[in-house]
């Protein structure tokens, strides 16, 4: 029964059209999608946040489906600060989904600000379980909201997201990061764990600077 219930969502995200299929396509992807969340005023994310923050994930185009068995799907990336400055990016899937009755299709950008170590390391050990072993929670949305929530107290990671136009903070559990060795090879030409790459002294590839540039510019803004 599983299986068939498993078939079922598959075949409804199969139906959601299909965005940046490849790396570098995703990577474009991912600066627009900042670049507009960051520009939407008194709507985008603080942006002492971002600075503040250990890492970003950026899932472009996540797909959601729903038949009886609710999925999600996606492809996207993970930078972080090193030295004061974003490093290269490394890719990730997020997998995930949840039993219930609904049916639709839709897709979502995805974008988590991880705030301590101890997830970033977790992150980085290929499998990592959100609400599970990182608590996250809706990020809070704003030039000046930070100082208005105790989310960024306590909160390891702060997750939004945006579907349809709509930009908002976003309780996001049960779906688990991975690693993307092949997006990985694509990118950089070798087989290389997201680890090596968020941690070593790798060069980002040229199809990244876009992505790098808005990070730099959103995260030095005051």
């Amino acid at each position: 029964m599983k299986k068939t219930l498993a078939l079922l969502c598959l075949v409804t995200l199969g139906t959601v059209p299909m965005h940046a299929d490849t790396a570098a396509e995703r990577l474009a992807s991912s600066a627009v999608v900042i670049t507009e969340v960051m520009d939407a005023r008194d709507k985008g994310i603080p942006t002492d946040l971002l600075a503040k923050s250990k890492c970003i994930v950026i899932v472009p185009h996540l797909k959601k489906a729903g038949f009886v068995v609710g999925g999600e799907y996606g492809r996207g990336f993970i930078v972080c600060h090193r030295g004061g400055a974003w490093g290269a990016p490394a890719a990730l899937r997020i997998e995930g989904g949840s039993f219930g009755f609904q049916i639709g299709a839709s897709e979502t950008d995805l974008i988590m600000l991880v705030m301590d170590q101890r997830s970033v390391d977790g992150i980085l050990n290929s499998k990592f379980t959100l609400g599970g072993e990182g608590e996250v929670a809706a990020g809070p949305v704003g030039r000046s909201a930070t100082a208005q929530t105790d989310a960024t107290m306590n909160a390891k990671i702060l997750s939004y997201s945006r579907s349809r136009g709509v930009f908002a903070g976003i309780a996001l559990t049960g779906a688990t990061l991975r690693q993307d060795l092949d997006e990985n090879a694509s990118m950089y030409g070798k087989q290389m764990t997201t680890k090596e790459i968020v941690e070593g002294t790798v060069k980002p590839p040229d199809t990244a600077a876009e992505l790098l540039n808005v990070l730099k510019k959103y995260s030095t803004m005051q």
